[in-house]
């Protein structure tokens, strides 16, 4: 559903059929599932309960659905069939909230949910239990049967959202809810090992993609290894592929193909492409997934691509232009298109028709890493595309993989963040409240 669209009421949702992009109806939806937050924020909604026709329950994340109208669900076609199991900070909206007796907070008085209404964010996929209708009256009642309803907002009730108080992971999790997975990655990495198992297994799954792309190496194996191992496999294809590949590459050889053989086909086939490169060279560090135009593609093309939320900023920074196929490694690679100059130019402009950095020789895949640090510093780049010997685009390097290799291994482990004070003065402050230092 498209920024700015109506709100709708969940009961309306109760059973409409999913669809995947071609018209093939994928299931029907049986429940909804989202997050509580502490205080009087609305919560937000994670994805659908889809029964299959094989009765089996399935978990389809919001991030998977184009669209929501005329009693139906539209998907991306990609539905993990892995049986749904409802983690500890999960609520089931048709299962746990309708019918839940709360309170308004201007009167205090005791009403029951009948319904409640979703609506997507602007200008963001994420999507928010923002209206709560209720009946007023004495459960159980005749009066009940007739009493006065109304809709009010999220933060007009009470009796849903987490306590403050509290060791469960609910709570730490709705605390830190804001950081960024940097952030929360340093929040994880000083938990006891039981404590960091807790959180990890209550976020969700590209929560804990981006946090575990910012943990120390031991971290991450250690977390990935507490883990189911198909939620460990779908941990894997959410994180960035060549994130992913570099925490592959260091599990034993017997639990690495194990994790292979439960990926989708495509994403297997791309950690493996990547593991095949040397660590600390230019296809070792690159990432799989940079955005790629044909040149017929507009610059309006262009933008809409770059908006999309997901990509890092060193990502969104430039377009690379080639010729079919479109995803890596491509067609003859013919150039990049920055950012700045898409803005320049009118929106029914070709990408071919402003490719630049054609005269920069491309890095090649075996680039060690002093070379590419060095490309990065004369040429003042964000990112850099790398081409086989074919002039196939195989993928682009980042300048944060590039600092991610040149800075000690330590690194993330170092509070570079706490520029004022006593780092240890501060950390206990930040963790007041939200159960970390009696883990």
């Amino acid at each position: 559903m498209a920024a700015g669209a109506p709100r709708i009421f969940v009961s309306h949702l109760a059973g409409v059929p999913a669809f995947d992009p071609t018209g093939d109806q994928v299931g029907r939806v049986r429940d909804l599932v989202v997050m509580l937050r502490v205080g009087r924020r609305p919560p937000r909604l994670l994805g659908l309960v889809v029964e299959l026709s094989t009765r089996r329950r399935v978990f389809l994340p919001m991030t998977r659905v184009t669209g929501v109208e005329s009693g139906q669900v539209i998907t991306t076609g990609v539905v993990n069939v892995r049986r749904f199991e409802q983690r500890p900070t999960e609520r089931l909206v048709f299962g746990e909230l309708l019918d839940r007796r709360v309170q308004l907070v201007e009167t205090g008085e005791e009403v029951t949910v009948l319904d409640l209404a979703v609506q997507q964010l602007p200008a963001r996929r994420d999507w928010e239990i923002d209206r709560v209708f209720v009946r007023k009256g004495k459960k159980g009642t005749f009066r009940r049967a007739r009493g006065e309803t109304l809709t009010v907002e999220w933060s007009q009730v009470t009796g849903f959202s987490l306590e403050e108080h509290g060791q469960g992971a609910e709570s730490l999790l709705a605390t830190f809810e804001q950081l960024r997975p940097a952030d929360l990655a340093n929040v994880l990495h000083h938990l006891s090992a039981k404590r960091r198992a807790e959180v990890a297994a209550a976020l969700d799954d590209d929560r804990l993609a981006d946090v575990l792309e910012e943990l120390p190496e031991d971290d991450q194996i250690e977390i990935l290894g507490k883990l189911k191992e198909e939620r460990a496999a779908d941990i894997l294809e959410a994180m960035d592929p060549d994130d992913a590949a570099d925490l592959l590459a260091e599990l034993p050889e017997p639990d690495k193909e194990r994790l292979l053989s439960l990926m989708e086909p495509a994403d297997a086939a791309e950690m493996r492409r990547l593991m095949s490169y040397e660590e600390h060279t230019a296809g070792g560090l690159m990432t799989t997934e940079p955005i790629v135009l044909r040149p017929d593609a507009t610059v309006a093309d262009a933008l809409a691509r770059v908006r999309n939320p997901d990509l890092s900023p060193a990502l969104a920074a430039q377009v690379y232009v080639c010729r079919p196929p479109d995803e890596t490694p491509t067609g003859k690679y013919l150039g990049t298109v920055h950012f700045q100059r898409l803005l320049r130019d009118p929106p029914y402009t070709l990408v071919s028709s402003l490719v630049s950095d054609d005269d920069l020789q491309p890095l090649d895949p075996d680039a060690t890493l002093p070379v590419i640090a060095g490309f990065f510093a004369t040429y003042d780049m964000v990112a850099a595309p790398v081409v086989d010997e074919a002039g196939s685009l195989l993928g682009a390097v980042t300048v944060d993989d590039v600092l991610d290799h040149m800075l000690p291994e330590d690194w993330r482990e170092t509070e570079f963040h706490l520029d004022e004070g006593d780092p240890k003065e501060k950390e206990q402050t930040v963790g007041k409240g939200a159960g970390i230092h009696g883990a």
